[in-house]
């Protein structure tokens, strides 16, 4: 296990485990936790060995988002806006215990699935601190939840029931409280054991979806079709079916 500061990182067959390290503040973040989820993530794309990244929180919670007594002597952490944005290449999961909100729940947002436990609870309730959800909560999760719900999120602070989450599809799977990580773990071991090269391909044309029109994401799927269809691991998926046995990846 390497330790940076305020963040975790642990190797877990072919997943890394991310975990936010500063229970005290319920996982507020800092620069620190910034910085270190920025590197976290670079080195999940740049390990040719790692296939997924779980993102979670230590002490019982994910993340109470930003840090206000920090913000409020520093300014906003360094590379937030990075992190926010951009989040990672591969795919990650987001095993949220406890609270995700304001920042926290940005920070969510940058997974590709969100798993919960039952005690978990989200929220945007920057409005209650003279701010407002500007690290793209308000761009995403209109993708998953209802309009209106969102704008009352927005709007008054409230916090939505993991169970409620569950419901209207933000989160995809719910379990007991202590086990979001195991949850996490599992379903990463699902995805860790396709093929990478369609793994990517099925995940970037899902991630450029949104404000794209069909005819536009048909070209974006033809890139990616010749790309993967053409490759080892496509050869090697076809031979391994024919002779009924486990395929071997080599992304290639």
């Amino acid at each position: 296990m390497s330790e940076a500061a305020a963040v975790l990182t642990e190797v877990a067959d072919r997943t890394l485990v991310i975990t936010l390290n500063r229970p005290a503040v319920r996982n507020a973040i800092d620069s620190e936790i910034s910085l270190g989820v920025l590197a976290a993530y670079r080195t999940l794309d740049a390990d040719p060995d790692l296939r997924v990244g779980i993102l979670t929180g230590s002490g019982g919670s994910f993340c109470a988002g930003m840090d206000l007594k920090a913000f409020a002597e520093h300014g906003l952490p360094e590379k937030i806006d990075t992190v926010l944005r951009h989040g990672c290449r591969k795919p990650l999961i987001a095993a949220i215990e406890g609270i995700a909100v304001g920042g926290g729940l940005e920070l969510a947002l940058t997974a590709d699935l969100l798993v919960a436990s039952t005690d978990a609870r989200f929220g945007s309730p920057e409005v209650r601190f003279g701010l407002f959800p500007g690290g793209g909560a308000l761009l995403r999760l209109p993708r998953q939840l209802p309009q209106s719900l969102v704008t009352k999120l927005a709007l008054t602070g409230e916090l939505l029931t993991a169970q409620a989450a569950l419901e209207h599809g933000l989160i995809v799977d719910l379990c007991e409280t202590g086990h979001a990580l195991d949850t996490a773990l599992e379903l990463a071991a699902a995805i860790a054991r396709n093929a990478p090269l369609g793994v990517d391909a099925a995940l970037q044309l899902l991630r450029r979806a949104p404000g794209r029109t069909e005819d536009e994401l048909w070209e974006e799927q033809i890139k990616l079709v010749d790309a993967v269809f053409h490759s080892e691991d496509a050869q090697e998926g076809a031979r391994s079916f024919a002779e009924k046995r486990s395929p071997e990846w080599t992304g290639r």
